[in-house]
């Protein structure tokens, strides 16, 4: 009999869980010292999945926490209850309360409170979220994603392109974390996409800086495939996007080694450029002096080949260690490399990696300090002669 009653308070359980009206589940009155002193539950949502998630506070202000699906909850929850004297079910419109007496009779009372529940009147749900809600700058509604197949006529981002979309937000709030140290005042803001590809970051990037910050914006897009040039040039004019009076998008396809030394650019992008690709895109944007440098390296196959340092063979032996290795290593120079052309240099992550394994952004800001790139100086050196010896002068050097 006591058995049935706490699995009736778990159909209570479930019944709200479904219903979306569970405000709290508590057990209180642990049987035994060793026992959480209280264990409390409620109603959320993790990676789009309903759940029941518990919290169970014990002596000294030690906590842990688990959940339990509202499949697992019959199974479950009956074996909880049996450790507890008293287990309360809150809802908005009325409780239930389990209660065990010392010589292990059990109540249930509110039954009937809960099951009225299902009548006519509106329910209010308690449902919360144990997901970060993304504060994104994009909406999804934009012109140029529609044109780009990321989203629909409604605005709506197509569930193949969410990580793109992702990845493109989350790029852009890298953005506005650098924005501060953009230019200031009325002055275009210059703009380079080097090794741009189809162009998402630049669309993205020119509507953030014209349309959400205000500013005018000169940008160049380069990369060597005409025919991808070609079909963002048609995607920009459609969005309005190209130059016009000096300010503008504008489309070039040519490679980045033989652009003009003349201008300074504010910033300085490139999204997945491939293997080498990238430190061309660095050591080009370092040349002109850029002020602000974000780059997202993709594939790193070139250190991986040349890599001969006995003290790492522990690691690359194994070719998919050696592998994870030269990635790390491969930014890991760029990074000295950056620093020792004057820029302060941070390696941070740019979204979920269950979205893209090419998941590193490197963030470079001219800061000039000398003896900081002194420093960095040596340690590349250093660093290139522990890992490839006698071919350590050569390296990127055919690039």
């Amino acid at each position: 009999m006591a058995e049935n009653k706490r699995e009736k308070m778990a159909q209570l359980v479930v019944l709200t869980a479904e219903r979306e009206t569970l405000r709290r589940f508590v057990l209180s009155k642990p049987k035994s010292p060793d026992l959480a002193k209280k264990v409390s539950a409620r109603l959320t949502v993790r990676r789009g999945r309903k759940i029941l998630f518990f919290e169970e506070s014990y002596p000294g202000g030690r906590v842990r926490q688990f959940a339990l699906s509202p499949e697992e909850i019959p199974g479950t929850l009956p074996a909880l209850m049996e450790n507890y004297l008293q287990a309360d079910l809150l809802t908005p419109s009325g409780d239930a309360v389990l209660l065990r007496s010392k010589k292990g009779t059990e109540t249930l009372r509110g039954e009937s409170n809960i099951r009225r529940e299902q009548g006519d009147a509106p329910l209010i749900s308690t449902l919360t979220t144990l997901d970060r809600e993304p504060k994104r700058i994009l909406t999804g509604s934009e012109p140029f994603l529609l044109a780009l197949g990321v989203s629909d006529e409604r605005g709506r981002v197509h569930d193949k392109r969410q990580p793109k979309f992702r990845q493109i937000n989350r790029f852009l709030e890298l953005v506005s974390d650098i924005y501060p140290e953009l230019p200031a005042g009325d002055a275009p803001v210059l703009v380079y996409d080097l090794c741009c590809g189809k162009s998402y970051l630049s669309f993205a990037l020119y509507h953030y800086l014209t349309a959400v910050k205000g500013r005018r914006v000169e940008m160049l897009c380069v990369d060597l495939k005409a025919d991808v040039i070609a079909f963002c040039e048609g995607v920009a004019r459609d969005a309005g996007f190209l130059a016009l009076d000096g300010c503008g998008m504008i489309f070039r396809a040519e490679d980045i080694r033989k652009l003009p030394r003349d201008r300074r650019p504010d910033l300085v992008v490139s999204l997945h450029a491939c293997d080498v690709a990238t430190d061309v895109v660095l050591d080009a944007a370092a040349a002109l002096g850029a002020k602000v440098i974000l780059s997202t390296p993709c594939c790193h196959r070139y250190l991986d080949r040349k890599i001969v340092s006995p003290e790492l063979s522990f690691v690359t032996r194994h070719p998919k260690l050696r592998g994870k290795l030269a990635e790390a290593l491969t930014d890991a120079l760029r990074c000295l490399r950056l620093e020792a052309a004057g820029y302060e240099v941070t390696a941070a992550e740019l979204v979920d990696p269950d979205d893209t394994p090419k998941n590193t952004v490197l963030r470079a800001i001219l800061r000039g300090d000398a003896a900081k790139m002194n420093e960095a100086k040596t340690a590349y050196e250093n660093a290139k002669q522990f890992l490839l010896g006698d071919g350590a002068d050569a390296y990127l050097a055919d690039v």
